[in-house]
């Protein structure tokens, strides 16, 4: 199962369109982790749902998403409502009620992935305006990959190059 993860465009529709157009039929599922600061009608998201951010004023999409994919169960949320600028443990245990086996979510602009007792937790960085250690970047986006035994993670830039040194890989504990 192939999953693809972006957040935070802040209204560069241009750069979601191109990744729909370059993705669309190389992945199983594409997600938005919110403040696309877009209108909730967009054909994107018929393409690409997403969920509510901080800064989607006016719209009124979900507050989050669950999707089931080859029995691999799929959370996305901005993360705005779970603290994440200060804390995992409130995603941490929605994932645990929700079942997740991977969340995706954005909210800080800093990507970053990690794996917590059976759990992906994922955040693909802002799209468009970047922050942190990889902000020189430009923007990132990244492609979950589950097989039986592993996920893998590989992230990104806006131009769809991979970023060798963002790759990750886990031992998937669920099966």
């Amino acid at each position: 199962m192939k999953l693809l993860v972006v957040s935070d465009n802040h209204g560069d529709r241009t750069i979601i369109e191109d990744i729909v157009a370059h993705y669309n039929e190389q992945v199983d599922l594409m997600v938005h982790c919110g403040d696309s600061e877009m209108a909730t009608d967009d054909p994107l998201f018929k393409i690409m749902p997403s969920v509510q951010g901080n800064n989607d004023y006016g719209q009124h999409f979900p507050e989050m998403q669950e999707r089931e994919i080859n029995d691999v169960k799929v959370l996305v949320t901005h993360g705005h409502l779970q603290n994440v600028n200060f804390t995992m443990n409130n995603l941490s245990l929605l994932a645990q009620e929700k079942q997740a086996d991977i969340v995706a979510f954005g909210h800080t602009h800093r990507l970053a992935v990690t794996e917590h007792e059976g759990i992906l937790f994922v955040n693909p960085g802002s799209i468009s305006l970047p922050r942190g250690e990889y902000a020189s970047i430009g923007g990132t986006f990244c492609i979950v990959t589950v097989d039986t035994n592993n996920f893998s993670v590989q992230y990104y830039d806006r131009v769809m190059r991979p970023i060798s040194e963002l790759k990750f890989n886990f031992k998937r504990l669920k099966n």
